[in-house]
Formats: C-alpha cells, structure tokens, sequence
C-alpha cells in the first residue's frame, strides 16, 4: 500500500494534451472524435455534464490566446496500463512572475490509487523543465481532504487564501521550483 503523501510510491502517470478539436468532440459527447484526436482511449468520464464546463472555458482560453494551448489540459494515461485515469493541466501560461496553478482530477471510479499524486508529479516536472516557470500553486478548499492530502509532500506551503466565486473559500499553497 502506498504511504500517505510519499509521491515516490505513486503510480507513473504521462500527460496527453487535449488538443481543440478534442474538446469540441468532447461538448459534443463524441467519445470517438475525440479519442482520434488525442490517440489515447479517452473515459466516458470526459464527457459527463459536469465536465463540460472545464472544456468550455479551456476551448475559450485557446481562441482567445493560442499560446495558451501547451499549458492548458490534458489526459492523465497510466504508463504500466495505458488506461486514461484523468485530466491533468495548469490554469493557463506562467503569469509576469513565472508562476503556473495546477488543476487535476482523476475519474471516479479510479480514485485512491496514486492517480492525483501522478498527475501532479507530472505537472511539477513540466513546470520545472521550463525556464519560465519559478512557481506552482495549488488552490484547494479547506474541507478537500484528498486534495490537501495529494500536495502532502510536494514541498508545498500555505501562502495565504482566496474567495472562487464558484468553489468559495481557498487556501492558497505555493512551491517554489528547485525546492522538491
């Protein structure tokens, strides 16, 4: 069993961009456009009403600024299975001082596996690998146990919080790169 906030013992997760067209297929619940469109055997997770909203507003990000795309979301797919696990990605490109806020989610039926912390993982080493980036921040709500739970470890400390008008209260928490 994996140890509580010990991300070696995670599970090797690769991240799959979600290119335009498959969030497109994915508003329009078209699992097979979409799945051609990243190569990677997308869930029946992806197209739940409750995700369209991510897709929406990342689809919006994209047109709005092109050069959004590379940092935005992606597919989390499990190296040892191949298995699409979840999504993955950041907030958008790195802001005037280098720093980059991950989001993730793993898909229900797969949760409490490593999946997260993978995810994460992933997330931490694309933002350290490039030069721009000097900060990750997570934003999680102070009932998020799991959440709270999967940053354990990570080097990540409480800088401060937030109101989201759609998640309400936040604690803010921030890694500084060259740290983990």
């Amino acid at each position: 069993m994996e140890a509580p906030g010990d991300p070696s013992a995670a599970p090797h997760v690769r991240l799959v961009r979600l290119s335009p067209e498959a969030l497109s297929a994915l508003l329009e619940s078209d699992l097979a456009i979409a799945r051609a469109a990243v190569g990677v055997a997308l869930t029946d997770y992806f197209v739940t009403p409750s995700m369209h909203w991510l897709w929406r507003l990342r689809l919006e990000q994209m047109a709005t600024d092109p050069s959004s795309l590379p940092w935005l979301v992606r597919a989390g797919v499990d190296d040892a299975t191949g298995a699409v696990v979840g999504h993955a990605g950041f907030h958008g490109p790195p802001d005037t001082r280098g720093m980059v806020e991950v989001g993730y989610s793993v898909d229900p039926l797969l949760r409490r596996r490593g999946y997260a912390r993978a995810m994460l993982r992933a997330l931490i080493d694309e933002a350290g690998s490039a030069p721009e980036v000097t900060t990750v921040r997570a934003s999680i709500g102070p009932t998020n146990v799991a959440s709270l739970a999967t940053i354990a470890g990570f080097g990540f400390v409480q800088v401060g919080e937030q109101w989201d008008e759609e998640d309400g209260l936040e604690l803010v928490f921030e890694l500084r790169l060259g740290s983990v």
